[in-house]
């Protein structure tokens, strides 16, 4: 640097404040193009060289900025195009990790990255060749890629590619474009201008390079530690799956994610955490879109533009109003090599994911999996002991838990109440120290099962709890193993025989459990409530003549074997045994308190009472003793249920329309030749399918409104009403014509389901009805109900 002493030193002064203010701001481009007139200004024409020599200055102080790369790049780009007179130059970089070309570009105040393969369009050829292109006529040079110049809107006239490598080894890092100059071609005074400040600023920028990726190493092995720690501490798979999320955003710097996990069960991917949208449950068959095809392939779907891959469903987008750019997922393998899900990260910013975001994502599913596997363990151990102590809760039985050394470790609330003690005076205790005195037997069986793997029975034994009153119990003691087979100490079942306890099993046998319960804990009191109930009443046939031949003895032992199998197929479906009224039978269900499902356990038992029925009497036949047959109506309607009678005696039953309504039902059962009749409204309440064939509309007596009945045939097998189905349907469009007074329609719809089964008496009435309408009109007015004038 020759010249006069004060003009030296006003360019060293000049020189320091440039290379001062790129190592320590982040310049847009409007400073770099500053920083660069300044030096043309007052260099005039040896201003390229001093430019070379600031470049140089800066790779020796290359630690002390963590701006370096972005300043040098623009630096480095305004300084050729300016050489070379160029509108618009970009210098891309090589990225060994994701094998891409890459360069920044400043949008407002961010700076995004550009990307693209390191063999693609006339940048990946000059990269690939070390050999400069010089375009006159860019659209005419089959390298170039038109697409850019659409998406930014600039017209690319000419452009020169050259490459950017170190003079000492020859490696190329990278390539500068410069577009639209004016003055084509090049001197070669230029060209060789341009080759020394790019061959020179080569070390720089590889280093500014290898120092960014450095750091960001450093950073990105210091977030996965940080992050490894966070997860690894919690257990709870929702809160987990959160911080998975708030992590692999932040790492990937992408603006939404999603982990799916895989539900066996149901075959389905599911999430109920998507970072960036709302939190709620999200479910996929496990084979569908771009989440399943990484599920089912194991291999890694990286797609860069979302809406040009045609696995991509935008219709989520416009649901949403949110643009996906692109998407990144991956499979989640636990450490036996099973898929047990996906992670989904979408639209990074600042441009497409690459290698390095894989490799990144690679890393973090790796740990994250791990992370899932320990937390769903935790679910199901936490699950299992609840479950657990849900068991021990609703059993009747006391339980009673000891380990080897037989310290008690569980005691259910039965247990706690027949010892006449609190949990704390039990749990953790020592039996030899609990059990003493008359108790010590307590303490000798123990002590055998465990140390012979077998068990102990005790039968109507004495245990005196902590206030001092005896308890008459059953009681079996049992070892218990590990899944090693090795003891781990005894479990005792206790069964309490108190008076209370024999007391209830005593009353069970002459009435239902809940009113026995009722009246243990002295509830009976007169008066009751108005429910929706369901009412069965059964009835045996012709009881008066079979009676008459059978004589009193015989009628009461077939009337106790019959009953006993009725009423244990109702207990069996939780119906209340209400009363029996000669031979016949009154049940409710829906008291003391509904099921939700009151008319279906009424139509089962139905079905199931006429299928025992079948048995019975099979029975009978072997015995040559006389069969039976019976018929059931069932009702649901609003009564009145509770005790009623007076202080001295009173009865549980039921009062009300529906009592009478399903009486007249069963009664009605011989008039349609049917077995099981039920009200349209029980109909109505059926939860589950059935088999079912409507009947007729009838005005029971004492009623004004009509009642629509239907026939209940799932008891029915093939032999006993053939063709069901179409018989069903043939009915249901003859009764259609029949109450539109299309009697010959009706005729041949009912003669159709008589050919299918000729046992049909509903369709042989009906064909009688409709000859007998033919012959004698109803008139208009006739609304086609039949009218009940008695019982049956």
């Amino acid at each position: 640097m020759c010249g006069h002493p004060q003009t030296a030193i006003k360019q060293m002064d000049n020189s320091a404040g440039i290379i001062h203010r790129i190592l320590t701001e982040k310049l847009d481009d409007g400073q770099i193009k500053q920083l660069v007139s300044s030096v043309k200004t007052a260099e005039h024409g040896d201003y390229a060289r001093v430019l070379t020599d600031i470049l140089e200055q800066v790779a020796d102080l290359l630690n002390v900025s963590e701006r370096l790369l972005d300043n040098l790049l623009q630096l480095l780009v305004e300084i050729t195009s300016d050489i070379a007179g160029a509108e618009r130059g970009t210098l891309f970089l090589f990225d060994a990790d994701s094998g891409e070309l890459f360069s920044r570009v400043f949008v407002g105040e961010n700076i995004e990255e550009i990307r693209f393969p390191a063999d693609k369009g006339i940048a990946g050829a000059v990269f690939e060749t070390g050999e400069p292109i010089i375009s006159s006529n860019a659209y005419a040079n089959p390298l170039f890629n038109s697409e850019i110049d659409k998406q930014t809107g600039f017209q690319t006239n000419n452009l020169i590619c050259v490459p950017v490598k170190i003079a000492r080894t020859g490696q190329i890092i990278g390539v500068l474009e410069l577009m639209n100059i004016r003055e084509m071609p090049l001197s070669a005074q230029t060209m060789t201008i341009l080759e020394k400040v790019t061959d020179n600023s080569a070390r720089v920028l590889h280093n500014a390079h290898q120092f960014e990726q450095t750091k960001q190493a450093r950073e990105n092995e210091s977030h996965l530690l940080e992050i490894t720690s966070v997860i690894s501490s919690e257990l709870q798979l929702k809160p987990l799956l959160e911080k998975l999320m708030e992590a692999v955003t932040m790492i990937l710097n992408c603006e939404r994610a999603t982990i799916f996990l895989h539900d066996p069960k149901s075959n389905e991917l599911w999430s109920q955490v998507a970072l960036g949208m709302h939190d709620q449950e999200i479910r996929i068959p496990a084979n569908r879109g771009i989440a399943g095809e990484v599920f089912t392939t194991g291999q890694t779907v990286n797609i860069p533009d979302a809406y040009k891959d045609p696995r991509f469903n935008p219709e989520v987008d416009r649901r949403t109003g949110y643009r996906t750019r692109n998407i990144l997922c991956m499979p989640l393998i636990n450490k036996s090599g099973t898929i047990i899900g996906v992670t989904q990260v979408l639209s990074k910013k600042g441009g497409a994911f690459n290698r390095l975001d894989e490799k990144k994502l690679r890393s973090f599913s790796a740990q994250a999996s791990i992370a899932i596997e320990n937390a769903k363990l935790f679910n199901e151990v936490l699950n299992a002991n609840n479950y657990s102590e849900s068991i021990l809760r609703s059993l009747s039985n006391g339980v009673i838990s000891v380990n080897n050394m037989r310290r008690i470790e569980k005691a259910n609330t039965v247990a706690l109440r027949i010892l006449g003690a609190e949990d704390h005076q039990v749990i953790g205790k020592y039996a030899d120290i609990f059990f003493t005195g008359d108790n010590h037997w307590v303490v000798d069986s123990l002590r055998r099962v465990i140390a012979r793997n077998d068990c102990d029975t005790f039968f109507d034994t004495e245990l005196t709890n902590l206030q001092g009153r005896k308890a008459s119990i059953n009681m079996a003691v049992v070892p218990l193993r590990d899944v090693y087979d090795q003891p781990m100490g005894g479990l005792m079942i206790i069964e309490d025989l108190s008076v209370e306890k024999r007391l209830k099993g005593t009353l069970a046998r002459y009435m239902t459990k809940e009113i026995a319960d009722q009246l243990m804990d002295g509830d009976a009191q007169l008066g009751g409530q108005i429910k929706e109930l369901s009412i069965l009443f059964s009835d045996i046939r012709n009881f008066t003549t079979i009676s008459e031949r059978l004589g009193p003895q015989e009628t009461v032992v077939m009337l106790n074997e019959y009953f006993s199998t009725m009423v244990d197929t109702l207990f069996h479906h939780g119906g209340i045994l209400d009363k029996f009224i000669g031979d016949a039978m009154l049940a409710i269900f829906g008291a003391p308190f509904s099921t939700g499902e009151d008319a279906d356990r009424a139509v089962t038992t139905a079905v199931e009472m006429m299928r025992a029925l079948k048995q019975f009497n099979t029975a009978r036949m072997l015995k040559s003793q006389e069969t039976i047959a019976i018929g059931i109506g069932i009702a649901t309607d609003n009564v009145l249920v509770g005790n009623i009678g007076s202080m001295k005696r009173m009865d549980y039953t039921v009062i009300g329309d529906g009592v009478n309504l399903a009486s007249r039902l069963e009664g009605a059962t011989k008039f349609y030749h049917s077995d099981i009749l039920i009200s349209e409204k029980t109909y109505e309440q059926l939860k589950y399918r059935y088999q079912v064939r409507e009947v007729d509309l009838i005005r029971v007596k004492g009623k004004l409104q009509p009642v629509k009945v239907l026939q209940i045939l799932d008891h029915h097998d093939r032999q006993s009403f053939p063709n069901m189905d179409e018989v069903i349907g043939y009915t249901h469009r003859g009764i259609d014509f029949y109450r539109q007074q299309r009697w010959e329609e009706a005729v041949a719809d009912f003669e159709s389901a008589i050919k299918l089964h000729r046992r049909d008496e509903l369709a042989r009435m009906y064909v009688s009805r409709c000859h007998h309408f033919m012959k004698n009109p109803p008139g208009e007015t006739w609304d086609g109900v039949w009218t009940m004038t008695s019982k049956s």
